[in-house]
């Protein structure tokens, strides 16, 4: 039928199939094309698909206007199609462009019928070109057909002229229309070439500058669409040499010459031209993706991890030395912290400004090439930290963030962030608050700091505050040209007339820029395309005139004010007014921020990754590193931030599937296919159950880790270490439920206080469309959604197209107590925030008020989720501080130790559920590293000795307090805290006067991050400095290395103690972290002792030397005679606390590991009884997988065996007669002990555990037993 393209239709002259006969004939003439096409084919392409339901016929003799659809059995024609396609093993390509009905794309979608995608059509909003992240993976895609223009031809309009010659339009006014949407074409095409950084160097985003298509123009066509995820991409030959006629045109017969052209250039000439050469090479690097396991790498979740913190003093070039050791240590990956562009001088990498490169400060892609290289050439594999909640904001150096503040909804980034442009405070309408200035803005202002800046590179101007900038609304330049042009006749050398022409021009271009708050997008793409032509013409003008920068110079400095003249900045004010922006007070933030932060870090924007958009451009640089096997698995921070966590995680496994040709539908099962090992930073509560639904494989391991350290704390004396507690701080102390509540509404009611505002507007407004709820007031809904929050069980709650029970139970659990404890008189908030939470609304409501409910619920999840991790773990951890081991990321300090069931459960559990998950010892945001916690932990096994100790010392240590605000500093629990920090981190080894300065400055800088994030005496917002005067120099006195310091002295002889018993925890840890089910995690640096606290304490510089020296001091351990290893090993036993013991333990487990993958990946769990009067003081289990099997064993709870510090516990001394009961072992199974190479003999009776723990307190045994 006739379509914009053939307006007056087309008649093929073929006369057409008739369904009725075709049916009669069982399908005959049908399946013989098929088979004929397909005998020598491997692909083959259906000319308009659509056929095969409908057919246009055109009666003999009439135009196509008199045509009609007649249809045929397509159910049937199809089914034969995938039959023989199956047969032939041959790919179906449906040719489906044009005008198609839905239900065939979806039919032919289910069959596995090739879609047909051509550049030329594939558009976004506002008409733009799609991104190519966007395109569908089952589909061909092309520039073009034969059927339309080429590049070169497109480019320049001749298939418009050549049917303007031919008269194949109704009229001039079509085909001017057609010329003007060509020309917004080219500049569309250009702008998509730029978004995925293909556009040629030197090419403007203006097509004017551009007459014809150029060979490197048409080159990056073919790479930008390379870059989707289509399975098939065909390249014409007319575009790599640049033909400017097309093959055929549709609705002609003799007026064109169709099908038969010749070829410009011979075949024999083709290798040799660069032209091909080039696009070779191009789509050689760029398509096919290869397996995402590079070589020697084992495709699927890794063996073991270790992670590196990357930044400027730690690069890809020290990773990549760091290889050799990673790899003798018996790691299988090694685990990166975020490396892409982030925030000039980040010790971190999750403020990243640029998600399509790599942080040069980290390295380059030939630096990070050779990293990958080092990783390929020792079988090993990397997993990345990637970010995709937020971004660096702020500063100078994030394009998109400058975008949007110089074009506020205008901005083709305005979208990306969440941003809410109408926020309740109607002076922010259509405005982001920017919080940047360190005074009220009037002070500010007149002082002189702002100050508006020319841009000579780039033709723009913006205002300057110290390292932050704001770029200008291009529409107000013409106020700063226009003064230019009146201060340039004051100028000793004036403008040439043609130049003053040039400048009223280019103001008046500016002036007449679509307004930023022009919703039509028509608009919106001629001012983004427009504004930045002129910004070119005005950079040019300039550079050509020196008396021109100079009258811009005068003009800047003249709205730059005079400080002392508050008037003289009456023209700057009002151009800051003008913006699509406020800036202001930083402490504004908390009451008026109107985008979403991560956590309440106002340099940190969130993005939002529900908008494809923003996963395309986030996360098209990492997958095709995966893709290309140079990165193998990915580490997901923060995803609790993300409106619809399994929608992404499900939207990045298809997305990699599709790059890598991998299925990443449902396995037959029913189970989800994850074909890219994906691990989340999620913080489960004890109760929790991760969905099954996601597409991932577990967790980054904190929940594990917190369960492995409860092990090592002795549950029984929880009561006598709370009394301990209690009794020295007295008042300040709580249970933790309401420290919990009491952090969470501190943080809500100061830091996030924002943020509920915006919930509770956006409730009220919900509240006010029914009769029911319209009464309920702003107040109400505000101190209820505190409450709410405050009470909630979890992060958060995932809530989206559907709700589960677990969810349900979290919602109803909080909304129940909430009710209970608030003193709010009308209840009935309760039941209608119930309601909007579980997307509940009246049964005969509105599809736009169900929506609004599910909105709310989904918008009130990336709430609650910083508000309990700024109000538990970075508030009430460091205010309930009865023993602070216990309060760790992921953790619940209420929860008083593990027991051994519940340990051997959970293990169990994660087996089942989630064996690739990984198991973090210590991680890069703990509060205290594993080996802190493994000493405080034996606070536990000596309440009563613990609370003489901290009398004593707290006797010692009164007059070095200090008087703030009429009470002592520190406080009793900031005291408190300081003493099991003391006994967790001061070195077993005798510091000199050096090392006692360097682990001062520590505690110091650890001791006013814990008061400020308590925010009881100081905090983040509001410093005391007096307090943390105090506090800082009662730890300096407490730490001086005089000799008549009686507390130092009385430290290092109680510390001896924590660290003996400490380091045998952590070795006892240790085996246990590298044999239970999952992926065993190694912090860098931690393979060894490490006493680290929270960050920055943890992110030191690693002696890697040490690390490897020690390593090869274990290969001369492993490598001597058998029969004295068990002597060695023993020997290792005299000082555990210098981590060399630990070290041996880790990377024999490691190198068992190696040998038995399968075991250790998806092996059986059996729990081991241990009987006898020791029996509490051990743990046990083995891994068993056919006929191979592992015994773990390891002693618990040291302190309370009954032997003193420095007295091994092995042998019947420490273990009497405790046995490991291996009933389920065939009697005389061979058992052999990697780490000591002892070997025994399963019986009937077990095994003595004196016997097992003979040579070390932990055993790993080896064993075979018949297939």
């Amino acid at each position: 039928p006739p379509d914009d393209f053939n307006m007056r239709g087309q008649n093929w002259g073929l006369p057409p199939l008739i369904p009725a006969c075709l049916r009669h004939a069982a399908y005959a003439p049908f399946i013989d094309t098929l088979r004929a096409s397909m005998r020598y084919a491997q692909a083959l392409r259906i000319d308009h698909v659509m056929g095969l339901m409908r057919l246009f016929w055109i009666p003999d003799g009439k135009d196509a206007d008199a045509g009609a659809y007649v249809r045929y059995p397509f159910a049937d024609l199809l089914g034969i199609l995938a039959l023989e396609s199956q047969r032939h093993r041959c790919l179906i390509i449906g040719e489906d462009l044009g005008t198609v009905p839905e239900e065939v794309r979806t039919a032919l979608a289910t069959a596995g019928v090739l879609s047909y995608r051509l550049l030329y059509f594939e558009r976004a909003d506002a008409d733009e070109f799609k991104l190519p992240g966007t395109y569908p993976g089952q589909a061909l895609v092309a520039a073009s057909t034969h059927d339309l223009p080429t590049l070169a031809g497109w480019w320049q309009g001749r298939d418009i002229a050549l049917r303007d010659d031919l008269g194949l339009f109704p009229g001039t006014t079509t085909r001017d229309q057609q010329l003007d949407a060509r020309k917004n074409d080219r500049a569309r095409l250009l702008r998509a070439l730029q978004r995925e950084s293909v556009l040629p160097d030197g090419v403007s985003l203006d097509p004017d500058s551009i007459p014809a298509m150029t060979a490197a123009l048409a080159l990056a066509v073919q790479a930008f669409l390379a870059r989707t995820p289509s399975q098939v991409l065909v390249v014409q030959l007319e575009d790599v040499i640049g033909v400017g006629e097309q093959a055929n045109l549709p609705a002609t017969v003799d007026t064109h010459p169709n099908w038969r052209r010749k070829l410009p250039l011979a075949l024999e000439q083709w290798p040799d031209d660069p032209r091909f050469v080039e696009l070779t090479e191009t789509l050689r690097r760029l398509r096919p993706r290869r397996p995402a396991a590079g070589p020697g790498v084992a495709a699927g979740p890794p063996r073991a991890t270790y992670r590196l913190q990357l930044h400027r003093e730690f690069t890809f070039a020290d990773a990549t030395r760091l290889v050799p050791y990673l790899a003798a240590l018996g790691v299988s990956h090694v685990y990166c912290s975020p490396y892409l562009r982030a925030r000039a001088g980040s010790r971190h990498g999750y403020d990243i400004v640029d998600h399509a490169a790599l942080n040069p400060e980290i390295g380059d892609r030939a630096a990070f090439d050779s990293f990958a290289q080092a990783l390929a050439d020792h079988a090993m594999g990397q997993i990345v930290d990637i970010v995709p909640n937020h971004m660096a904001v702020m500063g100078a150096d994030n394009v998109w963030w400058m975008d949007v503040l110089e074009n506020g909804q205008a901005s083709a980034y305005a979208d990306y962030f969440d941003i809410d442009w109408h926020p309740p405070d109607p002076d922010l309408a259509g405005k982001v608050l920017v919080p940047v200035l360190g005074d009220h803005y009037g002070r500010v202002l007149e002082k002189g700091e702002l100050q508006l800046r020319y841009e000579t590179e780039t033709g723009a101007f913006a205002v300057r505050y110290h390292e932050h900038r704001l770029p200008i609304d291009p529409r107000e330049y013409s106020v700063l040209l226009d003064l230019a042009l009146t201060d340039s006749a004051r100028l000793a050398n004036p403008l040439p007339e043609a130049a003053k022409s040039a400048l009223a021009s280019i103001a008046t271009g500016f002036r007449r820029l679509h307004a930023r708050d022009d919703p039509r997008q028509a608009h919106l793409a001629e001012r983004n395309r427009d504004k930045e032509l002129l910004k070119a013409s005005l950079a040019a003008l300039v550079g050509e005139h020196s008396a021109l920068a100079a009258s811009i110079e005068q003009a800047v400095r003249t709205v730059n004010g005079t400080p002392g003249d508050a008037a003289s900045f009456t023209t700057l004010d009002g151009l800051l007014e003008a913006q699509a922006y406020r800036v202001a007070f930083w402490r504004v933030a908390s009451d008026e921020i109107n985008y979403r932060r991560f956590f309440d870090i106002n340099d940190l924007a969130a993005l939002r990754m529900e908008n494809e958009a923003v996963f395309e451009a986030t996360h098209r640089f990492v997958l095709d590193l995966a893709a290309e096997g140079k990165v193998h698995g990915f580490r997901i921070d923060h995803p609790d931030g993300l409106y619809d966590p399994a929608a992404y995680f499900e939207q990045l496994q298809q997305r990699y599937a599709s790059l890598t040709r991998q299925d990443g539908g449902d396995r037959q099962d029913g189970g989800k296919r994850t074909p890219l090992y994906v691990v989340v930073e999620k913080i489960e509560a004890p109760h929790e159950r991760l969905p099954d639904g996601w597409r991932i494989h577990g967790t980054t391991g904190y929940r594990f880790a917190n369960v492995l350290n409860g092990v090592f704390v002795d549950a029984a004396a929880r009561m006598r270490i709370d009394r301990a507690w209690r009794a020295f701080v007295g008042g300040e102390a709580s249970d933790f439920g309401h420290a919990a509540h009491d952090g969470k509404r501190r943080v809500m009611q100061t830091s996030l206080i924002a943020e509920l505002s915006v919930l509770a507007n956006r409730l009220r407004r919900i509240a006010r469309a029914n009769r029911s709820t319209r009464d309920l007031t702003l107040s109400t809904l505000w101190q209820a959604l505190m409450e709410v929050t405050a009470w909630f069980p979890v992060y958060r709650t995932y809530v989206a197209a559907t709700l589960s029970a677990q969810d349900r139970r979290y919602i109803d659990w909080a909304l129940a107590v909430a009710r209970k404890k608030s003193r709010n008189a009308d209840a009935s908030v309760f039941d209608f925030i119930r309601d909007v939470l579980l997307v509940r609304p009246a049964h005969d409501s509105t599809q736009e008020i169900v929506d609004a409910y599910r909105a709310f619920a989904m918008h009130f999840q990336q709430f609650s989720a910083p508000v309990t991790a700024k109000g538990v773990e970075d508030t009430s951890f460091y205010t309930f501080n009865r023993l602070v081991s216990l309060n760790e990321v992921g953790g619940d300090p209420d929860q008083f130790g593990t027991s051994v069931k519940a340990f051997h459960r959970a293990n169990a559990e994660r087996l089942a559920h989630w064996p690739d998950t990984m198991l973090a010892g210590s991680t890069h945001d703990n509060k205290r590293s594993e080996d802190v916690r493994a000493r405080i932990d034996v606070i536990s096994e000596m309440p009563a000795a613990w609370r003489l100790r901290v009398r004593h010392w707290s006797r010692i240590n009164r007059m070095r307090k200090h008087t703030v605000d009429d009470l002592a500093a520190p406080s009793r629990n900031d005291e408190y805290l300081l003493y099991q920090t003391l006994v967790g981190t001061f070195p077993a080894k005798e510091l000199d006067a050096g090392g006692l300065e360097r682990y001062r400055a520590r505690i110091e800088q650890y001791m006013v991050k814990a008061a400020r994030e308590a925010k009881l005496h100081t905090s983040w917002l509001a410093v005391n400095a007096e307090y943390e005067s105090a506090l800082k120099a009662f730890v300096a006195a407490l730490l001086d290395g005089a000799a008549s310091n009686l507390f130092l002295a009385d430290l290092r002889l109680a510390v001896g103690a924590f660290a003996w018993f400490g380091a045998l925890n952590t070795i006892a840890m240790s085996l246990l972290h590298f044999t239970a089910p999952g992926v065993p995690d190694i912090y860098q640096g931690n393979e060894i002792a490490d006493l680290s606290l929270v960050d920055p304490d943890n992110r030191r510089a690693v002696d890697f030397a040490l690390r490897a020296a020690m390593l090869s001091e274990m290969d001369v351990i492993a490598s001597g005679a058998e029969e004295s290893l068990a002597a060695r090993v023993h020997a290792l036993l005299a000082a555990p606390y210098d981590g060399r013991l630990k070290l041996w333990v880790i990377s024999r487990a490691l190198a068992l590991r190696r040998e038995y993958p399968e075991l250790f990946a998806r092996g059986e769990y059996v729990p081991i009884d241990v009987a006898g009067e020791r029996a509490r003081h051990a743990i046990a289990y083995a891994r068993r997988n056919k006929s191979s099997g592992i015994i773990a064993v390891a002693g618990r709870l040291f302190a309370s065996l009954g032997l003193e510090a420095d007295v091994a516990p092995i042998g019947e001394n420490a273990w009497g007669k405790a046995t490991l009961g291996l009933d389920f072992l065939p009697p005389a199974t061979q058992l052999y002990d990697v780490l000591t190479g002892a070997a025994y003999q399963a019986s009937a009776d077990g095994l003595a555990l004196a016997r097992v723990f003979a040579t070390i307190p932990v055993a790993l045994l080896r064993y075979e037993t018949p297939a």
